[in-house]
């Protein structure tokens, strides 16, 4: 099938099997390799890009479904001039990252929660990004930095009180 998707500002068109999944027309064909193939079932979020500014897990669509739409991948938010995102600086600032196969996926997550809830609380936070996981348990730093980036301010320090993820409970 013959498919055109605009990707991070480029119109791409190609030819591609039916069966092509979108994260792989993405890293196979267009070679946008930050975004992550983590478990091929939609339980990490390690390949979550924009598609018409809603996130999406790419392992979960085909190429052909975004054909006509915009998607955007962790290499499209910086600035032309290397400028980092807001949200990617608020990640570095704060370091939500450990080994950073989660990052690319964590940070479009991040960018749609903030696009559809400016001000969100700590518990909105980790609601909004329950379908992204961290196997090295940066949770915590993760969400500081989704709430910095919140503030306009990559840098702040926002005030929390940790959850503990086992309990639920308020340490």
């Amino acid at each position: 099938m013959n498919i055109t998707i605009t990707v991070n500002g480029s119109e791409h068109t190609a030819e591609v099997e039916p069966r092509t999944l979108l994260v792989q027309f993405l890293r196979d064909q267009l070679r946008l390799t930050g975004t992550n193939v983590g478990c091929d079932t939609s339980s990490c979020g390690a390949c979550t890009v924009l598609v018409d500014g809603a996130s999406v897990k790419s392992c979960t669509m085909f190429a052909t479904q975004a054909d006509g739409l915009f998607v955007e991948t962790i290499e499209g938010i910086a600035d032309d001039d290397g400028t980092l995102h807001l949200i990617q600086e608020a990640f570095r600032q704060h370091h939500g990252l450990q080994c950073g196969y989660c990052t690319p996926g964590m940070v479009m997550a991040s960018l749609s929660l903030l696009n559809e809830n400016p001000d969100p609380s700590e518990r909105e936070v980790r609601t909004g990004l329950e379908g992204n996981l961290c196997r090295c348990t940066g949770y915590h730093n993760i969400v500081k930095a989704v709430l910095a980036a919140a503030t306009g301010d990559p840098a702040s320090e926002p005030s929390f009180t940790p959850v503990d993820l086992t309990t639920g409970a308020r340490s």
